[in-house]
């Protein structure tokens, strides 16, 4: 199931992608972004233990609609997590740990609307606000033993930042940019952990051809 369900978002990304590139009113980035996470509960007696750093790879579609509006949206390779820290009960696979790291890899993709200045001096500017969904493709506890079933495999929450594009010339921008990431749903999959939600601050670098 979880790789049909891959397969399909991989097939529909790369048709859309080469459509794209016959068309002036959309374009393509590739992004390399490095990235702080960690999870936070709702469960008074399970506590954040701390950030993971990880990146976000990929490529992001943007398709304008105006001359400074755009609906973004694209496929990445998402390596985050956090780690969780328990004072009551614990969960079995820790035997007798009081503590557990979760370093996720999913398949994200995001669906965002961007707001962009005219460009000035050779940069533009741009704030953008949406929603991502992402599939888990791999998860271990740090130590590199699959912990594959303590986590759910859809994640989902709201996006929100900004940054500026600075022309090397042509159509070809340099992108730098910050966004964070809060998400709405359980990451984990058991009721020792509560409501364990997914956190990022995104240090967004980019081309954009």
């Amino acid at each position: 199931m979880r790789q049909s369900t891959l397969l399909l978002l991989l097939g529909l990304f790369l048709v859309t992608t080469i459509n794209a590139q016959e068309n002036k009113r959309t374009r393509l980035s590739f992004v390399l972004s490095p990235q702080i996470s960690w999870l936070n509960s709702d469960d008074n007696s399970v506590d954040s233990n701390g950030n993971l750093f990880g990146y976000n790879f990929g490529v992001v579609m943007d398709r304008f609609f105006d001359t400074n509006y755009a609906f973004s949206t694209g496929l990445t390779i998402n390596t985050t997590g956090g780690k969780l820290k328990y004072s009551d009960e614990i969960p079995s696979y820790l035997e007798g740990e009081n503590a557990a790291t979760f370093r996720l890899k999913y398949i994200e993709v995001p669906l965002a609307l961007k707001l962009i200045t005219n460009e000035f001096h050779r940069s533009r500017y741009y704030g953008q606000f949406g929603l991502y969904t992402q599939y888990n493709i791999k998860t271990n506890d740090g130590d590199g033993n699959s912990i594959g079933s303590e986590v759910n495999f859809f994640d989902m929450g709201y996006q929100l930042g900004g940054g500026m594009e600075y022309s090397l010339g042509s159509d070809t921008y340099l992108m730098l940019g910050l966004i964070y990431s809060g998400g709405f749903m359980d990451v984990t999959d058991n009721d020792i952990d509560g409501k364990a939600s997914l956190n990022r601050f995104t240090f967004q670098f980019g081309i954009i051809f």
